[in-house]
């Protein structure tokens, strides 16, 4: 949890701003708490980011740590609804964190506005409660996996492109889970992202959506979560599908990390 911080508790103001979810059974005061005094990786702040961000910080969540090292562009708009018209060129994390305080004051984010790798990655997935990647693309996902291996924390993924999308859950703290390269380490060509093939918003809103929901339970363990399984989505012809998922014993990041 928190590191070198005091604890929070739930006080008056808290129990207005989250006393829809304390009335959840499965959450009440002490998950409203848990959540107070948890902490959170989230990479990218694009078309998935954007509301899981949003729902996190609406949440409760204590600190929010966001990494996205691009500027706001108009064609983002679209989709990655954390930024608006006002924020065109500025740093992705400093227009979230504009939104996000807008939202909930009480939520401390930090922001990183360059790509984390080696060590400073490592570092960074140490410090947290949970990582959740909304990147967009292949390098970035085997790394922000691979530091979760090592350093054994919940990795919740997500990607959307056209008008399909996927979530899964690897709760990589526990020996027996199947990591991101156990799904994906052996294809040949990696799926492209929306960049090259476009993409619905709102398809990468119910993913995002999927994932701080995720996120949530991980951090408060209740319900059953999407680990183990692959969710997919065909928004199209709004299908969903899922898939089961085994710990690959060749795999080259969770076998050889054992």
């Amino acid at each position: 949890m928190m590191t070198n911080t005091a604890r929070k508790i739930v006080g008056d103001q808290q129990l207005l701003r989250y006393g829809r979810q304390i009335f959840l059974s499965e959450i009440d005061l002490e998950g409203q708490t848990k959540l107070l005094n948890s902490r959170v990786l989230l990479f990218g702040m694009g078309g998935l980011g954007s509301p899981i961000s949003m729902y996190l910080a609406t949440s409760g969540i204590g600190e929010l740590v966001i990494v996205d090292p691009d500027r706001v562009e108009l064609s983002n708009l679209q989709r990655q609804i954390v930024h608006t018209n006002d924020n065109l060129g500025t740093e992705k994390v400093d227009s979230a964190r504009q939104m996000l305080h807008a939202l909930n004051p009480e939520v401390q984010v930090r922001t990183v506005n360059k790509k984390l790798e080696g060590e400073e990655l490592v570092k960074a997935v140490a410090e947290v409660d949970v990582v959740v990647d909304g990147t967009d693309n292949f390098d970035a996902r085997f790394a922000i996996n691979r530091a979760c291996v090592q350093m054994r924390k919940p990795l919740v993924t997500g990607a959307v492109v056209r008008f399909e999308g996927q979530v899964s859950v690897f709760p990589l703290d526990q020996a027996d889970s199947p990591c991101y390269a156990c799904l994906y380490a052996s294809i040949d060509e990696p799926p492209r992202n929306c960049s090259e093939n476009g993409v619905l918003g709102s398809v990468a809103g119910i993913i995002g959506c999927i994932q701080a929901t995720e996120t949530i339970k991980v951090l408060l363990g209740i319900g059953d979560t999407l680990a183990g399984r692959l969710l997919m989505v065909d928004a199209l012809h709004m299908e969903w599908h899922t898939i089961r998922l085994k710990k690959d014993p060749q795999c080259e990041v969770c076998a050889t990390n054992q």
